[in-house]
């Protein structure tokens, strides 16, 4: 039976991970593989999808084990952001991919109505758009890019942004406020 998370030795369990301890590895899945496929399962919603996702966790978990840095965050919170990250990136991929049969590739083919052509022509703003946030960002310097991207791409707190950065946390904030505000402009 799985101790209780506060009973459990995750840093000693990712070390012995790191040293090749298959039993370490086998420990920490019956600690936390209910509780890793829950967290996958709320953001895929897909169970397949979801073991497959937990099970390449464990994967990276064994394999990058010895990556773990303890002054940056806890191990069980590494553990999870593992998991969390690649149902994330799931997610992400699923949205990018569009499966189109051929009836329906026929019925848009004989029906170019007015609202296809909007469709299209809404698509080529988008990238349009994305282009002119594209050049934006280029604008910004560095700092300030890495701010609002780790913000707003990594969903990363302005706490953990001053972290990273070694910022203090108001800069970070007066970055991540005054970036958007001249993001705001160029966009315009």
């Amino acid at each position: 039976m799985p101790d209780t998370p506060g009973d459990f030795d995750y840093e000693a369990t990712l070390a012995a991970c790191a040293a090749g301890d298959r039993n370490a590895m086998r420990r920490l899945y019956e600690q936390e593989g209910a509780r890793l496929l829950g967290v996958a399962l709320r953001i895929v919603r897909q169970r397949a999808l979801a073991e497959d996702i937990v099970h390449d966790a464990c994967v990276n978990i064994w394999t990058r084990a010895a990556s773990f840095d303890a002054t940056r965050g806890s191990a069980r919170g590494w553990i999870y952001s593992v998991v969390r990250n690649l149902a994330l990136n799931a997610v992400r991929d699923a949205n990018r991919h569009v499966d189109v049969d051929e009836t329906t590739t026929q019925a848009l083919e004989a029906d170019m109505s007015v609202q296809a052509y909007h469709a299209v022509e809404e698509t080529f703003e988008l990238n349009a758009n994305l282009g002119r946030l594209q050049h934006c960002l280029e604008g910004l310097d560095s700092a300030r890019r890495s701010c609002v991207l780790h913000a707003y791409v990594d969903g990363c707190s302005h706490g953990e942004i001053a972290e990273r950065l070694g910022a203090p946390l108001g800069t970070v904030k007066a970055w991540i406020r005054r970036s958007l505000v001249s993001l705001r402009e160029c966009m315009a």
